[in-house]
């Protein structure tokens, strides 16, 4: 990887880094597995920067992936079947607006993993359908399945109303789940557009540019060489 590579590398991990872990934690409901995969994902995505154009889309597919095939595994679903769920984390909001993303969360951890990685992709990320399916490596027609089903079975946990997809009829996630959190340790960065899919070559759009945080960003990156 040549010196300019190098430096669009460590512009994107500094610029995603938390959003990408808050959506692996959302994915996986723990934030040493969440983190174990994005840095894996940022690793492969650094051997292949060069041949990469979206590498936003690029990392978003391998960190869901290897999610959803961690949470097949037998002591997984033994973790579901005893009851875990996501813990509690803290934010400013009121104590009601607090208590429905708990639900949510908690609801979520219970869900198969691929009707939550959809609704994850779908109403956190924001994604389309369209690119979700493409993160995701499906049909469209099974991504709108599978959010269909996913939300039947969010609002079943969650005792809400039938509504549809456009309107989910649970309140916080089609907002995306506010106030989620950076994590232990982190501090929480402002979203960028759901559909700016971070592009690094020219004419296919603008490279993310980078935050005031970026210095943590810029040290996982260094680890993911090691």
């Amino acid at each position: 990887m040549n010196e300019d590579d190098e430096a669009q590398f460590r512009e994107f991990v500094a610029a995603r880094f938390d959003g990408l872990r808050s959506l692996a934690y959302l994915t996986c409901g723990d934030w040493h597995t969440a983190e174990d995969a994005v840095a894996s994902s940022l690793a492969k995505l650094y051997v292949h920067w060069h041949r990469v154009d979206t590498p936003l889309a690029y990392v978003r597919r391998a960190v869901v992936h290897a999610l959803v095939d961690e949470s097949r595994r037998p002591w997984r679903r033994r973790e579901r079947s005893a009851g875990y769920s996501l813990p509690e984390l803290p934010g400013p909001d009121h104590a009601d607006q607090v208590d429905e993303r708990i639900r949510i969360r908690a609801a979520l951890a219970r869900m198969a993993p691929g009707q939550r990685a959809v609704l994850v992709l779908r109403y956190y990320e924001g994604l389309s359908v369209e690119e979700t399916a493409e993160v995701l490596g499906r049909q469209p027609g099974t991504v709108k399945s599978q959010t269909a089903r996913g939300l039947t079975a969010l609002r079943a946990l969650l005792g809400a109303e039938p509504r549809d997809d456009d309107d989910p009829g649970v309140p916080g996630l089609g907002s995306g789940l506010p106030g989620l959190g950076a994590g232990p340790g982190r501090h929480a960065r402002p979203q960028t557009g759901a559909h700016e899919m971070a592009d690094r070559r020219e004419g296919h759009g603008a490279r993310p540019a980078q935050s005031a945080g970026g210095g943590q960003g810029r040290r996982a990156a260094t680890a993911t060489q090691h």
